[in-house]
């Protein structure tokens, strides 16, 4: 299965950073960015150094290629719903993922091979999420439109209001996963439901003053993908278990039946 049918429009866009990794790019440099994509998987591929796994490869890049194109864009502006939207996407299609343990360093070469601090997107994607967790549909609601504030959410609630009187905001797919995780979060059965996730998301799209379609495209789409890749990985699996099978019965074999020599040794 093509990672690219898999991820195409799938939702990966980026944040505007310095190439260098390290420090975030100054706001007034976002205009003069005159790095390439190109550059930017070099410095990816200088971070990480270990070699990507099957399909996931084309799944990181094109999560690299869409956050790059972002970086460059002089409307983009990085925020905390987009930061849940790059951790949430990051983390379901590099769901099963072997080593696990190379995920951690695999996402923070995309964060720094754009100059960007990995800690800051994760910490920002947690926040976000533990008020998720604590709210209900109606609070969610009410707090993106800004009727509603809660305690200690000061700085988010300034970058919500940031975005709805932002008649140049930069609207990405990986800002509407990020609307999307909090919903999931806020009420896992609401999401399933397809009229009451088309209510929710209609109310989210007039709080922010977001083009509805185009974020209810998105996100279909980016279920619709999520359903492929989970059938991608059981395939992957399954011929995976099929050569650990071969090799173990080849082992088998070959102490089972020793060479001819080894026995005329033996006599």
């Amino acid at each position: 299965m093509s990672a690219r049918s898999l991820h195409k429009k799938s939702g990966f866009p980026h944040t505007a950073q310095h190439p260098r990794c390290g420090a975030i790019r100054p706001l007034e440099d976002q205009v003069n960015n005159n790095s390439t994509v190109s550059d930017t998987k070099r410095s990816f591929y200088t971070i990480h150094t270990r070699p990507i796994n099957s399909i996931y490869r084309r799944v990181v890049e094109e999560l690299m290629v869409e956050m790059h194109l972002l970086s460059v864009n002089v409307d983009f502006r990085y925020n905390p719903i987009y930061a849940l939207g790059v951790v949430t996407a990051f983390e379901r299609f590099m769901q099963g993922y072997l080593p696990e343990q190379d995920k951690v360093s695999i996402f923070n070469g995309l964060c720094q091979a754009l100059g960007d601090d990995p800690q800051r997107y994760q910490q920002d994607a947690r926040r976000l999420e533990g008020l998720a967790s604590r709210v209900s549909i109606l609070d969610l609601l009410s707090w993106l439109e800004g009727s509603t504030s809660f305690e200690d959410t000061g700085d988010l609630q300034a970058s919500i209001t940031a975005i709805a009187t932002n008649s140049k905001f930069k609207y990405s797919r990986l800002f509407a996963i990020g609307l999307f995780a909090l919903l999931e979060i806020v009420d896992p059965d609401l999401v399933k439901d397809p009229e009451a996730r088309v209510q929710a998301i209609a109310k989210v799209c007039a709080a922010l003053h977001l083009p509805e379609e185009k974020v209810t495209k998105d996100l279909d789409l980016y279920r619709s993908n999520l359903e492929k890749i989970a059938q991608a990985r059981i395939v992957l699996a399954d011929v995976l278990q099929a050569d650990r099978k071969k090799r173990e019965k080849r082992a088998e074999k070959a102490v089972v039946s020793p060479p001819n020599g080894s026995e005329e040794a033996s006599n």
